[in-house]
């Protein structure tokens, strides 16, 4: 679309409120904004003498079409908004630089024995979620810590109290042993409660319900679930007086600080609950060069709380962020009460924001000190990878295929790009394998190839990772799969870019011409950066290969057992996830997924209960 016909698009545009998407050439979303007068925002872009920044410059100077969703508010468009920049991640918008989901503990208080797991996406099932964590680490040491204190079960057996011997957990304290009548139903699924109110920073509250079923057991003679629970009590005070108290009046407040530095920056989140301190995490975001901060501050507000645990009843921020009446109303409607964003101008939360700014500054520094050293031996890597190769330039964009399957069955490919050595996930592809029959890692290998430069050779690519051109083709494997993908890059007139073969037998370099491979020295940089990037390649043909494999087998599983339509068999996959949760769960529970009846719920578990 000419700069004409875009003009022509936006004096079309309607006077409403709704979001407007912004697509170059290839028809890429590069921007993504939210509007209450979508005419007039969008004009705004274009008007000549306007002083925009340099970013906003370089945003209209790719414009080619812009599209547009009318909404009933701007509260709407607002929720529109974040959805459609978590699923393009235009570049020219503010957005959390991982691309990964953030994980999540899930308690699953819709499960009759809830249990306690750690997932990446959180649902409308019916169970609490807990975070996001950006740390894994201090993830799974919070998980440890919930499991001392409240020895959840971790299993997916039938629990009916009756089983003769308990698992090794219970033996060791980190099961309650549910499954052995140890607990009843009544008293696992309350200390549950007791879990999800200690993660909400409620340990006073915890200590107290713990003291009067202490009271109450030893009241009743059960002195052996008296003394578990004088156990628990102890171990829960020791965690209780370690949380550092910071407040004696905020109950429940995110205080979030930012620092930004040349280009970069770093959102601080402190979780206050009941006074205490109960957690920290940052958040590093991209597209923020030119940016106001208020802009900012809005743009991580609507990412963060889109997917957050839980919404606290204020939210302390060094400035107003753009649109704040509006993101105030959206926090409430997640939140279904009363919550306040403030900028405090004195007091103990200007400390406490102050002490939030110094952590924002002191984990940017370091992060920053990091992405240098890491960019310098990534630099010296690629150079070293040159001088091997005999390449006129370094090869900032490396691309690495490979294939996986078991014995021919559901073969799939992988394509892993590392730009400047380092990956660039976004352009990572998978490719299920379709012409093939049987194990032929040759044939396989061909295909993936000639698939991904079949599109490089198309004049227009809807694909923006197979729109570019590596400098260098690495695939895992010896001289017969390097041979592959030198005829492959002839047969499509790209034989100019270099291509290599890293056979994992004894680290072997095939390279064109060489009638020998070239063995490397294993602490060299450019093998180093080629096993990774090979390694990478694997773990991700590998990782969707599983995929397949398991949702075959679920799949051929159900297929067999009458009565499991198609209709039925997605409905249970939907509910459960697994065979092994459906052979767990009771008649019951299969009967009340939508569609099935208690006949058809008896004759799949029978069925199930048959197959090992």
């Amino acid at each position: 679309m000419q700069e004409g016909a875009v003009l022509l698009r936006v004096a079309q545009l309607p006077e409403k409120p709704g979001v407007y998407i912004m697509k170059d050439q290839a028809g890429t979303v590069i921007y993504v904004g939210k509007a209450v007068n979508l005419r007039s925002r969008v004009r705004s872009y274009f008007q000549a003498g306007a002083h925009h920044t340099p970013k906003v410059r370089q945003l209209v100077a790719q414009v080619a079409d812009v599209d547009f969703i009318v909404t009933a508010s701007e509260l709407e468009a607002l929720i529109l908004e974040c959805t459609l920049i978590k699923r393009y991640r235009p570049r020219y918008n503010v957005r959390l630089k991982d691309e990964k989901r953030y994980p999540f503990i899930r308690v699953g208080l819709n499960e009759e024995y809830p249990t306690v797991r750690v997932v990446r996406r959180m649902q409308q099932d019916g169970a609490r979620y807990f975070g996001p964590y950006t740390s894994s680490w201090a993830m799974r040491e919070t998980l440890e810590l919930l499991r001392r204190l409240f020895p959840y079960r971790t299993c997916n057996d039938a629990l009916n109290g009756k089983n003769l011997r308990a698992c090794l957990y219970y033996h060791i304290g980190r099961c309650c042993g549910p499954c052995v009548g140890a607990v009843t139903k009544e008293e696992y699924r309350e200390m549950i409660a007791q879990l999800c109110l200690f993660l909400e920073g409620k340990g006073a509250q915890v200590l107290a319900q713990l003291r009067k079923q202490m009271e109450q057991a030893a009241q009743e003679l059960r002195f052996e679930r008296a003394a578990a629970l004088r156990d628990q009590i102890q171990a829960v005070e020791q965690v209780v007086e370690r949380q550092r108290v910071v407040s004696e009046t905020l109950q429940d407040h995110d205080v979030i600080a930012m620092a930004r530095a040349d280009g970069s920056a770093c959102v601080q989140v402190f979780f206050i609950r009941q006074g205490h301190l109960i957690g920290r995490e940052y958040f590093v975001l991209e597209g923020t060069s030119d940016e106001d901060g208020r802009v900012i501050l809005a743009s991580f507000l609507q990412q963060f709380y889109s997917e957050a645990g839980h919404i606290p009843e204020e939210v302390i921020l060094p400035e107003m962020p753009e649109s704040a009446p509006v993101i105030q109303q959206w926090l409430r409607q997640r939140r279904g009460r009363k919550v306040q964003i403030r900028v405090p101008a004195r007091g103990e939360k200007k400390q406490l924001l102050a002490l939030a700014m110094e952590n924002a500054e002191a984990t940017l520094a370091a992060l920053r000190a990091e992405w240098e050293a890491d960019e310098g031996r990534a630099v010296a890597a690629l150079e070293d990878l040159r001088a091997v190769l005999g390449l006129s330039a370094i090869p900032a964009r490396i691309e690495c295929f490979d294939v996986s399957n078991t014995q021919g069955t559901n073969p799939v490919g992988s394509m892993v790009v590392f730009v400047k050595g380092v990956p660039k996930r976004s352009d990572y592809r998978h490719f299920r394998i379709r012409t093939v029959l049987g194990a032929n890692d040759y044939a396989m290998m061909r295909e993936v190839l000639e698939r991904r430069f079949a599109e490089l050779a198309k004049p227009q690519q809807e694909d923006v990772s197979f729109a570019c051109q590596p400098d260098l083709v690495v695939v895992d494997g010896g001289a017969g799969h390097l041979g592959v993908a030198l005829e492959v890059l002839r047969a499509v007139g790209l034989e100019s870019i270099p291509a290599i073969g890293l056979a994992k037998e004894n680290e072997s370099l095939f390279v064109p011409g060489r009638s020998e491979p070239l063995l490397l020295e294993r602490a060299r940089p450019a093998l180093r950066l080629l096993q990774r990037i090979r390694d990478e390649a694997h773990r991700f043909a590998i990782g969707y290969h599983r995929r397949l494999r398991s949702r075959s087998s679920r799949h051929s599983v159900l297929e067999e057992i009458p009565g499991i339509g198609p209709k039925r068999r997605r409905a249970l996959l939907r509910e459960f996830g697994s065979i092994e949760a459906m052979r767990a769960a009771s008649v019951e529970q299969l009967a009340s997924v939508p569609g099935m009846t208690r006949s058809a719920a008896q004759s799949l578990k029978r069925a199930l209960e048959e197959v090992t």
